[in-house]
């Protein structure tokens, strides 16, 4: 259960984090520069919302541009995973917070690569990942750190695909 609500943070995180580093100064992001759909949705923030540093208030703004673009169960889904991640400790948090900066310091290959492979495991049957879990899990730090460092070496090998290889 933890490690599915990580899962889901992580991948929570990098769509709400969609074009923070845009350009803010391109953004209008006064109170009446928002369109009537973000007011509603940021109408907590009106009082200090002139207070708050700009770029604080382009990811509320385009945050709330996401939530009015989103369906009933988008926004429901949205809703869980905020909750799951106000349920978590601080520790936790940093850790995820943690995570995620590393993932955004990897080249564009390597997160396509996780990405993938994260397809790859939430199609498998949910019998299949559970078994998969439990085995990473009744490993020793030492196995865990092997198969890892396993799996970073074989990546590293560049290797054709069955199908470009010569007959």
């Amino acid at each position: 259960m933890k490690i599915k609500i990580l899962k889901s943070l992580l991948v929570t995180m990098v769509l709400l984090a969609g074009n923070a580093n845009a350009n803010v100064q391109d953004e209008d992001v006064s109170w009446n520069g928002l369109d009537e759909q973000q007011q509603t949705v940021l109408v907590p923030y009106v009082d200090s919302w002139d207070s708050l540093p700009l770029e604080r208030r382009a990811r509320l703004a385009a945050g709330a541009r996401r939530w009015s673009d989103m369906n009933r169960d988008e926004r429901s889904a949205a809703k869980d995973r905020f909750s799951s991640w106000r349920n978590l400790s601080d520790g936790q948090r940093t850790n995820i917070r943690s995570r995620y900066q590393q993932f955004q310091g990897l080249t564009p290959r390597e997160r396509s690569r996780i990405r993938d492979n994260y397809k790859r495991y939430r199609e498998l049957p949910t019998n299949r990942r559970q078994q998969l879990r439990d085995r990473f899990r009744n490993m020793s730090p030492d196995q865990r750190q092997k198969i890892r460092d396993r799996l970073r070496d074989r990546q590293r090998v560049v290797r054709p695909r069955t199908n470009d290889r010569p007959n």
